[in-house]
């Protein structure tokens, strides 16, 4: 299937361990800007207004993570990202950061929308769940 949203990232200095690989934590790093980047220019929801504005918060509750192959200082990882399910209150996501020679690291992640105030899961807000269907649709061959 076709991923929802792809950019390309070049690996950075500040990524990297002493020994020149992608420190494994910094994918963690990676990974929450692609998502957040996502949001904004793939689906049209301004991620921070999520957070700041309407006091959405879309932690992770689960995350599984694959190393395949290390990355290096200079490299130009490409991100994919694929909806797998989109819930009434959850998400699952796959994601992949791909280089030459075939994908670096992949991840499976679960987010759930819930309220800053109370902390507790709540249904997507309409414009939210309306951009995701919408985007599942576009891969599907929908409307």
């Amino acid at each position: 299937m076709q991923p929802v949203f792809e950019r390309e990232t070049r690996v950075r200095f500040g990524h990297c361990d002493p020994s020149g690989i992608v420190f494994f934590p910094r994918y963690f790093d990676l990974l929450q800007l692609f998502v957040e980047d996502w949001f904004t220019d793939g689906l049209g929801v301004r991620y921070a207004s999520l957070l700041d504005e309407r006091r959405i918060a879309l932690p992770s509750v689960q995350l599984q993570t694959r190393f395949e192959r290390s990355s290096r200082q200079g490299e130009v990882l490409t991100q994919r990202l694929w909806i797998e399910r989109v819930g009434r209150r959850s998400l699952t996501l796959r994601m992949s950061f791909d280089g030459p020679e075939g994908t670096r690291v992949a991840f499976g992640q679960v987010l759930v929308c819930t309220s800053m105030q109370t902390h507790l899961s709540q249904p997507f807000p309409e414009d939210v769940r309306s951009a995701l269907v919408k985007a599942v649709q576009a891969v599907q061959g929908g409307s």
